[in-house]
Order: structure tokens, then C-alpha cells, then sequence
């Protein structure tokens, strides 16, 4: 059994503390609220009050929070993860951040003998309830091979994409992919609706076709239904679609599908829509 420190108990990290639990593992949880400590104890994880406490004694440190920065300050910064973990433990974000941050972090924490993987997360909250995540990492392969265990229970699909750096870039891929279909599904519904056609029956008809696909399903009857709650905050692709964008324009890359979706989800955030889900696109197009 491994001792792991976690940081970030949020949606996504509550089940996945669960899961590691429920294998006879133990976590020291990173909080920083007494609210979050009593939550922490009542998940069976030990509570600590800063990233550098819960770390100590850990053989393995997960990180699941927001932003690039975030991820920095909890590993690095004063009271990070950095002060407390050994020479030898493995540092293993599940966050969604800049590819650049990540080989930064990387390198200040292999300056002090820590290992790094990077390796976020596709499946949402119900992915990681049910332990169905996909996994994409970057880092060695060796290092990998030492956590693989851990990483199973959170999700089958685990794949080794490259060097450090590398499974931030898989994520961003994943996302332009998703987020861009769901614009599209957006503006497939708006088109029938317009045209007084039932957008359920046309989504019927488009599954079984060449459209057919898990955001077709996922997010086409959500639409077609008006039910916008949140599944994946829509401020979460927001904040990576804003992170790929500024990465394309410094590459000098022209993705215009992809800008004009960022557009899309800009729009959707200046109407106050961002712990809504994703599918409010549509209401976007309907303004």
C-alpha cells in the first residue's frame, strides 16, 4: 500500500481520493478551509493544511486544481508540495494547464530529485466517479510505470503520450476536438429549430450517421431538452480553450475553427453562463 498526498478536493478529486481509499491506500489531503478538513476526514483521508504538510511521508503527490498557476503555487511556491516531498516521490497532476508551466515545474522539482508526470484527465466528474477517465501523460516512462497502478483506479485508458509537457498538449488536442463538435451540434440544433423541424427526430437520424459521436450524444439532447446544468462547467473549457489559443497564436498557428469557437465561449461567458454547461452554446447562437 503507497501513502499519497492529494491536492485539490474538488469535483473531480473527491472521487478519485475515494477510489484510492477503497484500494487500502493512504491519503494525506492538502486543504485549506476547517470545512475542508472535516470533508477530507469524513472521504477517510488525513487533513493538513498546506500542500508542504500533506506531502511529507508521501511516496506520491497528486495535484487536481485549475490554472497553470494554481498548480505552480501548490508545488513550489511558500508551503508547496516541494518543501515537504522526498527525493524520489512523484509528483502527478491531474490539471488541465499550460504545457509550457508544466516543463517549468518539472524542471524545479527534478532540481530537488522529485519526478514529474503530467497527466490530465478527459470524462468529467462522472468519469471520475465511475473510474472510467482517460489518462494522457507526459514524463518518463519509467516514472510512469511506478504509478500505474494508481492511475488504473481512476481509469482504464492510459497512455503514454511523450515527454514532460506532452500529456498537456494530448488534453488541448482533446479539447479543440470535443469543444469544437460541441459548437457545431450548437449550430446543427439552432438550424433545424429555425426551420420549425423536430432537432430531436434530426438527432436521431444524424447518431447513425457519419455526425454521429459521444458529444452528439452527450450534449445533442441536452440541448434539444434545454437542460443546461453543468456536466463540465463551461468555464472549464474556457480557460482551455484560452490556454490553446495563446499557445497557437505564439506557434503562429491559424486554427480558425478553433478561434472562432473561443469566440463562442467568450460570448457565453460575458452572458454569465460559465457554471452552466458547455451546451449553452446554443443559447449564445439564440441572442
Amino acid at each position: 500500500m503507497t501513502t499519497v498526498a492529494f491536492i485539490g478536493l474538488g469535483a473531480m478529486g473527491k472521487p478519485m481520493v475515494r477510489h484510492l481509499l477503497a484500494a487500502g491506500h493512504t491519503v494525506r489531503a492538502a486543504v485549506r478551509r476547517p470545512e475542508a478538513a472535516d470533508a477530507a476526514r469524513a472521504l477517510g483521508a488525513e487533513p493538513f493544511f498546506t500542500p508542504a504538510e500533506a506531502a511529507r511521508g508521501a511516496e506520491v503527490i497528486f495535484t487536481n486544481v485549475t490554472a497553470s498557476e494554481d498548480v505552480r503555487a501548490v508545488l513550489l511556491g511558500e508551503n508547496g508540495a516541494i518543501e515537504g516531498a522526498a527525493r524520489g516521490s512523484v509528483c502527478v497532476d491531474h490539471s488541465t494547464i499550460s504545457p509550457i508551466v508544466t516543463r517549468e515545474i518539472a524542471a524545479a522539482l527534478a532540481a530537488r530529485g522529485i519526478e514529474a508526470l503530467d497527466c490530465p484527465v478527459s470524462g468529467g466528474s462522472a468519469g471520475a466517479e465511475a473510474a472510467t477517465l482517460t489518462i494522457m501523460v507526459g514524463g518518463k516512462p519509467e516514472v510512469l510505470a511506478r504509478v500505474q497502478p494508481l492511475l488504473a483506479l481512476f481509469g482504464k485508458n492510459i497512455t503514454h503520450i511523450g515527454d514532460h509537457g506532452a500529456g498537456q498538449v494530448a488534453k488541448l488536442c482533446n479539447q479543440i476536438a470535443q469543444v469544437v463538435n460541441i459548437q457545431g451540434i450548437a449550430e446543427a440544433i439552432r438550424f433545424a429549430n429555425a426551420q420549425q423541424v423536430d432537432a430531436a427526430r434530426v438527432l436521431q437520424a444524424m447518431a447513425s450517421g457519419f455526425a454521429g459521436s459521444r458529444m452528439l450524444d452527450l450534449m445533442g439532447p441536452k440541448m434539444v431538452t434545454r437542460n443546461f446544468a453543468a456536466g463540465i462547467e463551461a468555464r472549464l473549457h474556457d480557460k482551455d480553450f484560452g490556454l490553446a489559443d495563446d499557445i497557437a497564436r505564439e506557434l503562429g498557428l491559424t486554427l480558425p475553427a478553433m478561434q472562432a469557437t473561443a469566440a463562442q465561449l467568450n460570448a457565453l461567458m460575458e452572458h454569465g453562463w460559465g457554471k452552466d454547461d458547455t451546451s449553452s452554446l446554443l443559447r449564445v447562437l439564440e441572442t
